[in-house]
């Protein structure tokens, strides 16, 4: 090696050396491993404003759109075959409208025959209460006066016959007959008091418990029966714009197995479910302004303001599909209630929502 070669040589080691280093500095950069932390950014930190000020964007998460209220199931609540479906996917109904009818011909005439016992046992009462007709009252009262005269016309041939027994011209038997007639009769009268008093007596305390207790149970089978034919009815829970219809007229429900008939939610407002990831949540307070973008409508957005904040941290429901989305990072549910509404805004469909804020700071 000569002079000159030995010459160069330190040389380009010199140049070549921090040449590389910026060429590693850039490509580290380029992946952002040199992020704090360490961790690599995703779809969201790319959307995300980390230096802004009063009234821009501070961050932006993905999101689904949903009602005023959750999307609820509406199922029965006893097993039978749907007579008719009252209601069409997109109709708005009231709290209390009849959505569904389920077909229970059997438990009308149950609840027909519980009426009929709970009459009969009611009528038993009453006649109960009543006591003993007014004809069996007036034959008592009729058959007393007949068995007091009869007592009195003996007794008056008693004495007769005793005064002749004095005087020696009736025999000792002819007396003795006398006396005898007189206290048949005498027990006579007291029979036929005593089956007056009976006729006219209230009934007993024991007797009108048992009535008592006998229409309550009648009653009580009439509300079981009433019970079970008003769940063939099914009504709207709340005010709502049916979703779905699952089951139609002639499908089977039951309870065992449920399945819903329709879902309906409350769609008088829309609200946005935003999930905000674990390293933004600082950035969220309830009120703040928000804005809502869909790739439905490239031009359009909606305006709104965060109403509810969650008190847990959860797993990502909204994915984007993205491969470099980041899914195993918790996250926040925020609503965003929107002021507006829009052809495009339609429960489930993933949006974007952009957060207005007052600065990191």
């Amino acid at each position: 090696m000569n002079a000159g070669q030995r010459t160069i040589q330190p040389l380009i080691k010199k140049l070549l050396l921090p040449g590389l280093l910026l060429v590693v500095v850039a490509i580290l950069a380029r992946f952002q491993f040199l992020r704090p932390g360490g961790a690599p950014s995703n779809e969201q930190d790319r959307k995300t404003t980390m230096t802004a000020s009063a009234g821009e964007f501070v961050l932006a998460c993905p999101g689904r759109m949903e009602g005023l209220s959750e999307a609820i199931d509406i199922g029965a609540g006893i097993e039978g075959v749907l007579a008719e479906v009252r209601v069409q996917e997109g109709q708005t109904v009231a709290a209390g409208d009849v959505v569904a009818l389920i077909a229970c011909d059997d438990l009308k005439a149950e609840l027909q025959s519980a009426d009929r016992i709970a009459e009969a046992m009611r009528q038993a009462r009453q006649r109960l209460l009543r006591g003993s007709r007014e004809e069996e009252r007036r034959i008592a009262a009729a058959e007393v006066e007949a068995a007091r005269a009869m007592f009195k016309q003996l007794q008056l041939q008693q004495q007769r016959m005793a005064g002749l027994f004095e005087k020696g011209d009736v025999a000792r038997e002819a007396m003795e007959k006398a006396r005898r007639d007189v206290e048949v009769a005498e027990a006579s009268l007291r029979a036929k008091t005593d089956y007056q008093q009976l006729t006219n007596a209230p009934p007993l305390p024991e007797e009108l418990a048992k009535a008592d207790a006998e229409v309550q149970a009648a009653d009580e089978k009439i509300k079981l029966a009433g019970a079970k034919l008003g769940k063939c009815v099914i009504r709207a829970p709340a005010q709502g714009t049916v979703l779905r219809r699952h089951l139609n007229a002639g499908e089977v429900v039951s309870a065992l197995s449920p399945r819903p008939i329709l879902s309906m939610a409350d769609l008088s407002r829309l609200r946005v479910r935003a999930e905000v990831d674990e390293r933004d949540v600082g950035r969220i307070y309830r009120g703040q302004l928000a804005q809502v973008l869909s790739d439905a409508a490239p031009n359009g957005k909606l305006s709104g303001r965060v109403t509810w904040i969650g008190t847990r941290m959860g797993r990502k429901k909204v994915l984007t599909g993205n491969p470099a989305e980041k899914s195993d990072r918790d996250v926040l549910e925020v609503l965003v209630e929107l002021d507006e509404k829009a052809d495009w805004a339609i429960v489930g469909l993933r949006v974007t929502v952009q957060f207005i804020g007052k600065g990191i700071g």
